[in-house]
């Protein structure tokens, strides 16, 4: 509990000096922890040696958007984390959660595929996906745009729907989730995005 209260600190502060805005901020760290908590618990049973990496997930989780290169140098993020982890993780656990939010983006997975983490290569992807599943709210995507691109709200829902039928909803077709908790929401977080893009569509239209 007190390491997750700081990394949560942690992220707040770092929210603020990067002015990252909230699609990429402290609530979102809270969903994606919420979610590898799920993925997590639907696992541990299967795998139990993922006990032994639970630390690992939860702070992957949480920090995992405080070194994105939308608002900062990663490399200058990393080394931030990693300054913060110091004293409270041991080496090879900061060393895993480095690989971890280094490599779990959408686009560097598009690019390179999975990275090889060996026994942590589950917990890997339990944060993955937990990314992946915040990633079908469709309000945060529109508010990246409005507050990042400066776009209208028109503007903004134009090109979340285009995100969301270019790539969101083809996770499946990607093969990108793994897990069966992550298979199973997926689905039905796919379908509160459809209803959520044709309400924003039927309110602009009344614009």
């Amino acid at each position: 509990m007190k390491l997750i209260s700081s990394l949560l600190k942690f992220v707040s502060l770092t929210t603020k000096k990067y002015e990252i805005d909230e699609s990429h901020g402290l609530g979102h760290s809270m969903d994606v922890l919420i979610n590898a908590n799920h993925i997590y618990n639907s696992e541990v049973l299967k795998n139990p040696f993922l006990r032994c990496q639970e630390r690992i997930i939860y702070t992957s989780a949480i920090v995992h958007d405080m070194c994105d290169r939308k608002y900062m140098n990663p490399d200058e993020g990393i080394l931030a984390i990693e300054s913060f982890l110091n004293d409270k993780m041991s080496q090879t656990e900061i060393d895993i959660t480095k690989q971890i939010i280094s490599t779990m983006s959408y686009s560097k997975v598009k690019r390179n595929g999975f990275p090889e983490l060996n026994e942590y290569q589950l917990a890997y992807h339990i944060v993955r996906e937990a990314d992946l599943l915040a990633a079908y709210d469709v309000d945060r995507c529109i508010i990246y745009n409005m507050y990042c691109l400066g776009g209208s709200l028109m503007t903004a829902y134009s090109d979340a729907k285009i995100i969301f039928e270019n790539r969101i909803f083809k996770h499946y077709d990607d093969g990108l989730f793994i897990t069966e908790y992550s298979v199973k929401k997926g689905r039905e977080l796919e379908k509160e995005a459809y209803k959520r893009l044709d309400s924003w569509e039927k309110i602009i239209g009344r614009l």
